[in-house]
This record gives structure tokens, C-alpha cells and sequence, in this order.
């Protein structure tokens, strides 16, 4: 619609000033259809101008044929048909001057739902974008049940809509609103509905279970039919618009705690759409005893998946890594997680507890696990220098004792006649401890000054570690054997050839 005075211009310029009606059009910024209207409608029929015929003109009782019998084939396929048919133009103008051929569908009336107190209430998810947590990039989504009769809002953030998002989002609200209400409605999402042949619902199972324990009856919405929970989807606007847009918070819990406050104030506080004179929380108030009692407990609704512990002490979860006793590396293990912890139980008991992180790459530990490790990992150092001192240097059991009789440090002896070991070798080890037992002087200083004092007398250079990658090769102990009975051997046949000659 214009207004009186734009047709009151439209007029005089055409008849006073002689202009045509695309400078009409361009200098008052109107359609040049709304020029020709104005003008027709004024018994001025614009004089008869030259108009370029259109490429799809031809082509047009075709198309209005097939959009008659198929009223819903697509543009993009009209457009392969029409060009089977010597079509030249492109599919951009092409598919503009479908949409002024396609017949619109016949306009749809709808009842308005009432519904009772405590009767029904409307369930569905809302997208609010991604949120940087850390490394990482999560998104977020809301959980949102109206009670239908009130219009009472639950709302709850997760980072994620799987299936024990879904479950903790209702057993919140039920908490919530203290009560059930005996009907839920869903759109066809696949927490609530698994598959849909005609009027054949196959429900998740999980939902079921849900459903049997606190006694209320899922149902799903009429497919096409969103009108059917439209009092959830105005909700979920609602939310958009006076609570998310613009909110600044924390973290998902302050979010929350944000959001609880809302549902509770500015959302309560607005009149109820049933009855204008009261407000939301009011009538929920009423409503709130034909609301169904609650279940003596809650429905547990943990994420629940089996995972294998590697050859570090770690499970990897959600992108986290979290700690396990060092006992439980290369066994499978449950983690039970909610939005605020990871429960990790093998065979039933529980192995470990964390808080969830919702960072990516983070490592959580707990020190008591890292610090069993570290003296596990001591122990089994100090027991496996012992078996190798024990067989490589018959003496060094004696070596202890004399350490231990002067109160000295048996851990830092082990570490240290452990690398003399690798230095030197065994026989030369247990030569340089028997000499320290003999001249009472059972530390490892004076072990070593011996073990440096017999290479100079024989001339031989400083030892020069060698690293083996191999820890079995490395605790392999080799014992040399004396070769004198190989000279004899050698001398004895010498005297045979003696006697031969």
C-alpha cells in the first residue's frame, strides 16, 4: 500500500511534468507495477511501451501443466525438464519466475488447543550457538518444557542434546516444578522417536523407562504438524528474545543459575495467555496440585559407555583424559558421567572420581593415583637393581649389611652400584667391593676411587656408559668364566706333539 500523497504525486508528474512511468518509478522509489496501478485505477492507462519478451515465455503452459499435476517438484528439477526442452536461459531468473507459477497451497485453519492443569506439557530442544570452553568449542543447546495450561517455562543449558542430556533435562524440570505432568509432547526427535511408519511409533526404549518411572505418557506430534506444540516453540522465542540475547555469563553453571532465576521471575511474572488477568506463576500455582506426585527417587540418567585404560594410568573421555589407580592400565572399565562428574567403576566398584571437564586436551588427575604410581614404579626400580646386584656381584649382599650397620641410605646404594654395574661390569664390581669390605669402608665414594685406582694400574681408559634401549637385554647379567682350563688344555696338547716328534 502507498500513500494518498505518493498517488497524488504519481499523478501530477505524469500528467504535468510528461514523465514516464520507469522515471516515475526510479524517482519517487516505487514499483513500476505500482506506477501502472495508480494509473489505471485513475483511468490513465500509460501509454504502450515496448516490453522484451521473456526467454520463459514460451516454455510457460508447460510448467503450469506440470506444477498442476506435481504442485511440489522442485525448481532445480522444472529447470533440467525445461532445458530438455531448449530452456536458455539460467536457473537463477528461471526459478525467480517459478515462484510466480507455482500454485500456492490452500490456506489452513486451526483449532485452538486447551488443554487441563497438570494435563500436558510441551518438550523440545533450542539451538544457541557454539561456546569456546577452553580449547574447546562446544555447543549449546536448551532444554525447554512449558507446562501447556500455565505456561510455566522450564529451561536448562547443555553442552550437547544426546540422550542423557535429555534424561537429566526432564528429571530437572520434574524437580523443578514438583510434579509430572501426565502427558509429554514431543516433535520427532530421536531421543522420543526412534522410527515412524504411518501411524506405527517406535519410542526410544530409554524414554520408556523414563516414562514408566515417573508415570507419564510420551506422545509425539502429528508429523508436519508443529502447531501442535506451538505453546514450546513461542517459548523457546521467548527465550531468545528476553533472556539469551545480549546475557553475559561465566560458565554453563552460571548460565544456569541465570536462567533459573529468569524462569522463575520476568518469565512467571507475564500474564498467562489462557487468562490475561492472572499472571503465569499464579496459575501454575493452581495447577501445581493435579500435577502427578514424584517418585520416591530420580531416574538415573548418566552417560554410561565402556572404555579400555591404555598403558598409562588415563581414560579418555570427551576429549579429556582422567586418572585411574595404576592398577587398572589394560582393563576395561565403565565411566558413568553427568554435567558435573566422571564416575569410573570397573566390576561394579568404583575405581575413580572426577570433576568433568568440558575443556579439550585437559588432563585431570587425581595426586593420589600419580603418587602410587611413582612409588610402585620406585619399588619395582629398587627390586629389580637388587636382583641384578645379587647376581652379578656375589659380595654385594654384604656391601648392604655394612650400609645398613652405619644407618645408611640402602635406596640411594641400590641406584648407585646399579650404574657402577653398568660402568664396569660385574667381575670388576665384585673385585672393588670385596677390597672396600676388607678396608671397612662400605660407601660408595670409596667404591668408586677403588674401581677408578684398578683401571689407571692396568692402564685402561675412563669407562664410557652404553645406553641400551632394550630394558631386557640390559638387566641381562653375564658371568665370566676363568680360561685357565682352556690353557691347560692348550699346554696339554702342546705336550702330545712333543712326544709325537
Amino acid at each position: 500500500m502507498i500513500t494518498v500523497d505518493k498517488v497524488a504525486d504519481i499523478l501530477r508528474v505524469y500528467h504535468a511534468e510528461k514523465w514516464k512511468v520507469g522515471t516515475i518509478a526510479r524517482q519517487l522509489g516505487v514499483h513500476h507495477d505500482t506506477v501502472r496501478r495508480v494509473l489505471a485505477q485513475a483511468g490513465q492507462a500509460p501509454g504502450c511501451q515496448w516490453v522484451r519478451p521473456s526467454m520463459i515465455e514460451p516454455f510457460i503452459p508447460f510448467l503450469q501443466a506440470t506444477l498442476e499435476k506435481y504442485p511440489t517438484l522442485r525448481a532445480s528439477r522444472l529447470y533440467e525438464m525445461a532445458r530438455q526442452r531448449g530452456y536458455a536461459g539460467g536457473p537463477d531468473h528461471f526459478r525467480h519466475m517459478i515462484a510466480r507459477y507455482r500454485p500456492a497451497p490452500p490456506a489452513e485453519a486451526y483449532l485452538r488447543l486447551r488443554t487441563l492443569p497438570g494435563e500436558q506439557a510441551q518438550v523440545d530442544w533450542g539451538h544457541f550457538g557454539k561456546l569456546e570452553v577452553g580449547r574447546a568449542r562446544r555447543t549449546l543447546w536448551g532444554f525447554v518444557m512449558v507446562l501447556s495450561y500455565s505456561r510455566q517455562i522450564f529451561l536448562r543449558f547443555y553442552f550437547g542434546s544426546a540422550m542423557a542430556q535429555f534424561l537429566s533435562g526432564h528429571v530437572e524440570a520434574f524437580i523443578a516444578m514438583s510434579g509430572v505432568p501426565r502427558v509429554l509432547l514431543y516433535d520427532n526427535l530421536k531421543s522420543a522417536v526412534l522410527e515412524r511408519v504411518g501411524q506405527a511409533i517406535h519410542f526410544n526404549p530409554t524414554l520408556l523407562d523414563l516414562a514408566a518411572h515417573y508415570r507419564f505418557e510420551p506422545r509425539p506430534v502429528a508429523v508436519a504438524r508443529g502447531n501442535e506444540k506451538g505453546r514450546v516453540e513461542r517459548a523457546i522465542r521467548y527465550i531468545r528474545e528476553s533472556f539469551f540475547a545480549a546475557r553475559q555469563f561465566k560458565d554453563l553453571a552460571d548460565l544456569n543459575a541465570q536462567a533459573e532465576r529468569w524462569c522463575g521471575g520476568l518469565a512467571a511474572e507475564r500474564r498467562c495467555p489462557e487468562d490475561r488477568d492472572r499472571s503465569v506463576a499464579e496459575v501454575f500455582a493452581q495447577e501445581q496440585s493435579s500435577l502427578l506426585a514424584l517418585p520416591g527417587d530420580h531416574f538415573a540418567c548418566q552417560e554410561r559407555c565402556e572404555l579400555k585404560v591404555g598403558r598409562t594410568p588415563y581414560v579418555r573421555f570427551d576429549l579429556n583424559d582422567y586418572s585411574v589407580p595404576h592398577l587398572h592400565v589394560r582393563r576395561l572399565v565403565v565411566v558413568l558421567a553427568t554435567t558435573d562428574t566422571v564416575r569410573i567403576t570397573r566390576a561394579g566398584a568404583l575405581v575413580a572420581e572426577h570433576r568433568r571437564s568440558w575443556d579439550k586436551g585437559e588432563q585431570i588427575e587425581n595426586p593420589a593415583h600419580i603418587a602410587e604410581l611413582v612409588g610402585f614404579k620406585r619399588a619395582a626400580r629398587e627390586h629389580r637393581g637388587l636382583d641384578r646386584l645379587h647376581h652379578a656381584c656375589p659380595h654385594a649382599d654384604a656391601f648392604f649389611a655394612a650400609v645398613a650397620e652405619r644407618s645408611g641410605n640402602l635406596g640411594a646404594t641400590t641406584t648407585g652400584l646399579t650404574r657402577l654395574l653398568d660402568l664396569y661390569g660385574g667381575a670388576e664390581l665384585d673385585a672393588a667391593v670385596q677390597i672396600a669390605l676388607d678396608s671397612h669402608s662400605a660407601h660408595l665414594p670409596a667404591l668408586r676411587q677403588i674401581l677408578e685406582q684398578r683401571r689407571h694400574a692396568l692402564g685402561q681408559a675412563p669407562p664410557i656408559p652404553i645406553t641400551v634401549a632394550d630394558k631386557r637385554a640390559r638387566d641381562i647379567v653375564v658371568r665370566p668364566h676363568s680360561l685357565d682350563s682352556y690353557d691347560q688344555i692348550q699346554n696339554g696338547h702342546d705336550d702330545d706333539d712333543d712326544n709325537n716328534h
